[in-house]
């Protein structure tokens, strides 16, 4: 698994102002799956998360994650929130043996293109701590790409 790590600097009205250190590419090079693990899930979305991420760093260019609930158990999620090609996806959470991943289904971008394959999978551990969101993605040279069965993935 990669790793991103996104940490707070202060609240701002409604808006969780949050410096993030995120390797966008990951995202941005592509999904990496064809299977979800989940289609539905009885798991209910944590508010915690919901809101805008954002990333500062001198070495960086700042970008944002745009959190919002679509349903009691969907996120809406958009990165980076402050592009015209912003990237959104529709998140679901699933609950393995001894882990809880987000499930990315990434939809198209905020200038209508839509995916160009079957592989809109991403999926990514997480950890709020306080103020401090970290992320890691599943990491397609661990978890081979090629798996055809949600119950192979998992």
């Amino acid at each position: 698994m990669s790793m991103e790590q996104l940490s707070s600097q202060q609240r701002v009205s409604d808006m969780k102002r949050i410096f993030i250190v995120f390797v966008a590419a990951a995202l941005l090079v592509g999904c990496d799956y064809t299977v979800p693990l989940v289609e539905d899930t009885g798991l209910p979305i944590d508010s915690a998360f919901v809101g805008t991420w954002q990333r500062i760093d001198d070495k960086r260019p700042n970008m944002r994650l745009l959190v919002l609930p679509m349903s009691e158990q969907e996120y809406l999620v958009m990165f980076t929130a402050n592009a015209d090609n912003a990237l959104f996806a529709r998140a679901l959470l699933w609950h393995g043996e001894d882990t809880t991943l987000a499930q990315l289904d990434w939809l198209g971008t905020g200038r209508g293109k839509l995916p160009e394959d079957d592989r809109t999978f991403q999926y990514a551990a997480y950890k709020l701590d306080e103020d401090t969101l970290t992320i890691r993605l599943l990491n397609p040279r661990v978890v081979p790409r090629d798996i055809t069965s949600s119950d192979g993935l998992a």
